[in-house]
């Protein structure tokens, strides 16, 4: 049986509003669209160009916010991933084609292109769901045990 994920309310509208003021900063600041892929994207040509200190910045904040989070609070941050090298490049490759087919990431669509009422991003982000659902019910239900 496939373990049960912990119900975190108060974490996760905590977390929720600190990704939306993440979002709303850097449309502020930068008038970029916190899309991780986008970013990312800007480190690497072609679209390498005159905001890869910033997109730098902003991958490195990523990678750096958890141990941040495990040296202030002493507790390790938990993340489960499987070991099967042969499942997550598949998976990796999968959202790859997915993210450029659907022109943009999760948190493109989802976060901030739901915020500004595209149509476009709302259909994304169904799809994003669904295809989420579906995966976490043939995984459960389907392949294990």
């Amino acid at each position: 049986m496939a373990e049960v994920t912990p119900f975190t309310p108060i974490a996760s509208t905590i977390g929720g509003a600190i990704i939306g003021l993440a979002a709303v900063l850097l449309m502020l600041f930068n008038g970029r669209i916190a899309g991780i892929s986008g970013i990312l994207a800007r480190l690497f040509p072609p679209y390498a160009g005159s905001d890869m200190a910033g997109a730098a910045a902003f991958i490195a904040g990523l990678i750096l916010a958890p141990i941040c989070y495990s040296i202030a609070s002493g507790a390790p941050v938990a993340q489960t991933v499987s070991s099967n090298m042969v499942l997550m490049a598949v998976a990796g490759l999968l959202v790859g084609f997915g993210t450029v087919y659907g022109g943009g990431c999760t948190s493109g669509h989802g976060v901030c292109g739901l915020a500004r009422l595209s149509r476009r991003s709302l259909v994304a982000t169904v799809v994003f769901m669904v295809a989420g659902f579906a995966t976490v019910f043939i995984v459960r239900h389907l392949i294990a045990d």
